[in-house]
């Protein structure tokens, strides 16, 4: 459900860098999807599409496309340095969801796979951005 707000945040944000700069065609959007954010990309990239639509009837602001990439998350340890991915991890779907909905969840589900210390930070893979 968090896709839909997410998708009307970053409309509004291309509407209003649009606007801000004169224009009504933005040729192309890239957005980065952090892996930890656990979104569901279809419905994603779908409501993209309906929102685009209103931003094209209601500002007159034409995107026309959009490119999602998603951001591997990945680990440092700070104890020894070792970098790992989440892919690394086996992690069991609740755990997974406790750390969508709580990045910082990670620090009680992961630990570094070289050291077996907790005490790492995420370098990757939170967050959504866009890229115009």
């Amino acid at each position: 459900m968090h896709e839909w707000a997410l998708a009307e945040s970053i409309i509004l944000t291309i509407t209003e860098k649009a606007k801000s700069e004169n224009k009504n065609v933005i040729d192309s959007v890239e957005i980065v999807v952090g892996e930890l954010q656990g979104i569901d990309i279809e419905v994603f990239e779908f409501a993209l599409n309906e929102l685009r639509n209103l931003a094209k009837e209601e500002n007159n602001v034409i995107i026309k496309n959009f490119r999602i990439v998603e951001e591997k998350a990945s680990f440092r340890c700070n104890r020894c340095g070792y970098v790992w991915r989440l892919d690394d991890t086996s992690l069991s779907a609740e755990a997974r969801e406790s750390i969508h909905f709580i990045p910082e969840a990670a620090h009680g589900f992961i630990q570094c796979p070289k050291c077996g210390s907790h005490d790492f930070e995420i370098v990757s893979g939170r967050g959504v951005y866009i890229r115009l």
